[in-house]
């Protein structure tokens, strides 16, 4: 059964968004927001509380409505507490949506690319990602290859390259450097009894000249 929602105040509303949200009741939160009345002056209410527009998006991208997901994430500007969670699902539905175009699962070059050719809306970021260079993107997208397989084949390479904008010599060097840094670190761990990994290090990509 539907909950009763019609002498509910736009207050009264959020509320219940947000108490659904949190218990995680997903199917009782679309059923609560079906309920409401979608008149143009009680939505423009309902709206203003950004908890229902929040749910409203949760639910648009559990039921795999990812048009109406970009258009409330796209027109409506959201506090930085629900940055995060909008993010996730802005990415995770573009991600979902290039696999079934594929018909494979992506790969982190190919969610690079995604992430590149749809950036986050200003309305669900704060503007903090700037200062993170294209050398640290960079970095992380070679690292994310390198934890799948640090030994990539020629068309890897290129394609590693083609994503971000390095050379192929340039990709095969930071490949070379972080394996023999790997096993540098991992002579020396067995040697001193400790385990260690070097994957957080900032200078393993000295001679790619990123900048």
């Amino acid at each position: 059964p539907t909950l009763p929602s019609l002498n509910f105040t736009p207050s009264q509303v959020a509320s219940v968004c947000q108490t659904l949200e949190d218990s995680g009741e997903i199917d009782r939160l679309a059923r609560f927001l079906w309920s409401l009345p979608i008149n143009p002056s009680a939505l423009d209410s309902f709206n203003q509380h950004e908890s229902v527009l929040r749910c409203r998006a949760i639910v648009a991208f559990h039921q795999g409505n990812f048009r109406e997901l970009y258009h409330l994430l796209e027109n409506y500007r959201f506090t930085k507490d629900s940055h995060g969670k909008l993010q996730a699902m802005w990415l995770e539905a573009h991600y979902q949506e290039a696999e079934k175009l594929r018909g494979r699962p992506l790969g982190p070059v190919d969610k690079y690319r995604v992430r590149k050719k749809f950036p986050l809306p200003p309305t669900i970021w704060d503007g903090e990602q700037k200062t993170h260079c294209f050398k640290e993107r960079t970095r992380n997208l070679l690292r994310e290859w390198y934890l799948q397989d640090p030994y990539p084949n020629p068309q890897k390479k290129r394609e590693l390259a083609a994503a971000t904008g390095l050379t192929p010599t340039q990709v095969g060097n930071w490949f070379k450097n972080r394996r023999q840094r790997d096993r540098a670190a991992a002579a020396k761990n067995s040697v001193n009894g400790s385990i260690s990994t070097t994957m957080d290090d900032d200078d393993d990509d000295d001679e790619l000249m990123l900048d």
